[in-house]
């Protein structure tokens, strides 16, 4: 069992806090662009093996703007050239303005099952500085058509904004609780420098929000949705029925999968891989058969800490036998385990340890003190 990321790296337009690679200027080069991906997912074809596909996930940038012709011919060559499972869970990220019935039916008999949907904010003050290309009357209407298609959605929806207050988040989480979709992902602002936020923060345009307003806000976020009947089964997401994103569970449970094109990384079990982060020289080294990407052989070391930076992130923790088989724990693991129980940031319970309700408010420091030097 195994995944697929294909990165798309166009979008109609730049949002204010992002990082991810991208371009708003691909017209001259969209075609270059997609055969390029069809290329490299035909000569990586041996990256996993043997492995069965299970999921196929079409990330970005914003996969929503590509043509029914681009998106099938991308997906007809994963079915071409990988083993892939019937029952395969088939994400599409989309934002709420590409988002028509004509286009529904189109996913939809592609083999599309799942929906991503990047609403991010119900307030339109947020996203007019965020410089969204979508509306907030918009992200409603989005969610209940792609609903009414029979579509499996993930909601996503950012908190800790500047400028904004308790009562404009728990506005926020009861507008999404409301729409009921079947996965909510609610991920805290970062300022990524190189970004306009950065910039607007730096300027003293925007307020920096302390960690103690971030914090209320996600134990905000916690309570109202295990209140609604969600699980939280990562820090990040939350989930109805086990409606869990088999995709990214994958990445939390060290299951490989390839990644392809600009920026993508793949993970293969012993080494990580990833494309550069450029367009034309992406695009010129599939080509002219060059190279385009760097990798690095994770050490035992390298797996035990991965494993525990991303189990403890999970509803399913972290077999600390599971971690003996990369590296043996060492003695100050087990002394610096003990404080965090001690502390009731993490309970251990049959061999396996979990973070509690508090530790989750400092998961990356946790692992981070438990990581082998």
């Amino acid at each position: 069992m195994a995944g697929i990321y294909i990165h798309i790296p166009f979008c109609k337009q730049k949002c204010t806090y992002c990082d991810f690679h991208f371009s708003t200027t691909f017209s001259a080069y969209r075609e270059k662009m997609i055969n390029a991906i069809v290329v490299e997912l035909k000569t990586r074809v041996n990256y996993l093996g043997k492995q069965t596909i299970s999921t196929l996930y079409f990330g970005g940038g914003t996969p929503s703007l590509l043509t029914r012709e681009e998106l099938k011919l991308i997906t007809e060559t994963v079915h071409e050239n990988y083993r892939v499972e019937p029952e395969i869970e088939f994400t599409l990220e989309a934002n709420p303005d590409d988002i028509n019935a004509e286009q529904l039916m189109e996913w939809k008999a592609l083999g599309v099952n799942r929906l991503s949907i990047g609403l991010q904010s119900f307030l339109q003050e947020d996203l007019d500085w965020m410089n969204r290309a979508h509306s907030a009357e918009e992200s409603v209407s989005a969610v209940k058509l792609a609903k009414e298609h029979g579509f499996s959605i993930t909601v996503d929806l950012i908190y800790g904004l500047p400028n904004r207050t308790r009562l404009d988040w728990e506005y926020n989480i009861e507008k999404l609780v409301a729409l009921s979709p079947d996965h909510i992902s609610a991920y805290c602002l970062t300022v990524e420098k190189r970004t306009a936020l950065h910039k607007l923060i730096e300027k003293g345009e925007l307020p920096e929000v302390s960690e103690d307003e971030q914090s209320d806000q996600f134990e905000i976020l916690v309570s109202t949705m295990k209140s609604h009947g969600y699980h939280q089964y990562e820090i990040s997401n939350f989930a109805k029925e086990e409606a869990y994103s088999q995709h990214n569970s994958n990445y939390w449970k060290g299951i490989s999968y390839l990644g392809i094109g600009p920026s993508a990384h793949s993970f293969d079990g012993e080494s990580r891989r990833w494309n550069v982060a450029n367009n034309p020289q992406y695009i010129k080294g599939i080509t002219e058969n060059t190279n385009y990407f760097e990798e690095e052989i994770l050490t035992p070391k390298d797996r035990f800490n991965e494993l525990l930076l991303t189990g403890l992130r999970t509803k399913w923790g972290v077999h600390l036998e599971s971690l003996s088989f990369k590296h043996c724990p060492t003695k100050q693991f087990r002394k610096q385990l003990d404080a965090f129980i001690e502390f009731e940031l993490i309970i251990e319970k049959e061999g396996t340890i979990y973070l509690t309700e508090k530790g989750k408010l400092q998961a990356d420091y946790i692992a981070a003190m438990l990581f082998l030097d």
